[in-house]
């Protein structure tokens, strides 16, 4: 039973980081996100950024290395998983990981879209010359 399911909305803040560990592969992303918060002693508007790591498994994971790219805007939703451990000191510590149920591609990053400028210029070139 997934207990909590988030949804997350934001740009990839570097590639995804592929792995394997034994038979498992997954992908490591990192989101990130910006929102309004409020205005500076100037007036102008702040931002609050938020960053959150993501793991995606298996085919996922691979497609989401394969695909995606610094600066996509991703949207996923994930299962929040606690974690607890004793440290070396034997205290307990808790955190949270994010996993990847599903994803979809939201909007290209800068590198995406000039890679597709590039593609459709090297096209239309080529159209040109077959016209001649």
């Amino acid at each position: 039973m997934n207990s909590f399911t988030i949804t997350a909305v934001g740009n990839l803040a570097k590639d995804p980081e592929l792995a394997v560990k034994g038979d498992t592969t997954y992908a490591r992303i990192c989101l990130v996100g910006n929102d309004y918060a409020g205005k500076d002693e100037d007036g102008h508007p702040r931002e609050a950024v938020t960053s959150l790591w993501f793991v995606a498994f298996e085919n996922l994971g691979e497609t989401i290395a394969r695909n995606a790219r610094k600066g996509d805007q991703l949207i996923v939703q994930a299962q929040v998983r606690s974690n607890i451990w004793t440290d070396k000191d034997g205290e307990k510590q808790y955190d949270h990981s994010f996993v990847v149920q599903d994803f979809r591609f939201g909007a290209p990053g800068k590198a995406k879209r000039e890679q597709l400028a590039a593609r459709r210029s090297e096209s239309e070139v080529g159209a040109l010359e077959t016209e001649s």
